[in-house]
């Protein structure tokens, strides 16, 4: 699998989701991009170490940053390595002594210490294949974002992202496709009781 070296592009509230945030990871060498959404607790544990400010106590990721300073673990890199359900899963790769293992993590915990390490960040090409956005490119700047569609078809559902389901039935039901709603729907149902 290639892996692809991301930076954050972005943070900012979710259009989604309310009262939540999305950090937008984008390929350090093309176009795509990732839409992550975050809770506000994650979003501020980024964007606190993203300006450099430094709270009077030690937020909880400053604290697992302590920890590992002190037993001498550095945190190597982050890969963002599967969408399931909609949901991103990341690891963290440290090293201690010459020797490399990882920790399982909530991708926004994953970039959260990623800044804080100032490490590189990766995801696989079938992550941004199925939940990465295309900026299309015009003078001064960007005007448009689409959604890259290449596993994403309408006849299976099941590796959409929660956010790009929601947007999807949005526009179905504008449609009066009551039968691609419904489709929709249970699919958004099935992973609401998974939980």
């Amino acid at each position: 699998m290639r892996r692809i070296e991301l930076e954050i592009v972005a943070l900012s509230h979710s259009m989604t989701q309310s009262h939540n945030y999305a950090v937008v990871l984008g390929e350090k060498r093309g176009k795509r991009r990732l839409p992550i959404v975050i809770g506000s607790f994650e979003a501020q544990a980024i964007a606190v170490a993203l300006e450099q400010m430094t709270p009077n106590r030690p937020l909880t990721h400053d604290l697992f940053k302590n920890a590992l300073d002190t037993f001498q673990v550095k945190l190597k890199e982050v890969i963002i390595n599967n969408l399931l359900d909609g949901i991103f899963y990341a690891r963290l790769v440290c090293m201690k002594d010459g020797e490399l293992f990882e920790i399982d993590s909530r991708t926004s915990d994953a970039i959260a210490m990623a800044v804080r390490f100032d490490c590189p960040i990766f995801t696989y090409d079938f992550i941004l294949e199925a939940a990465g956005v295309v900026l299309d490119e015009q003078e001064g700047g960007y005007s448009s974002v689409s959604v890259t569609t290449p596993t994403l078809d309408d006849s299976s559902y099941e590796n959409w992202p929660v956010d790009l389901l929601k947007n999807r039935l949005q526009e179905v039901l504008d449609a009066e496709d009551y039968e691609t709603a419904a489709r929709i729907r249970d699919e958004l149902k099935r992973r609401e009781a998974k939980g």
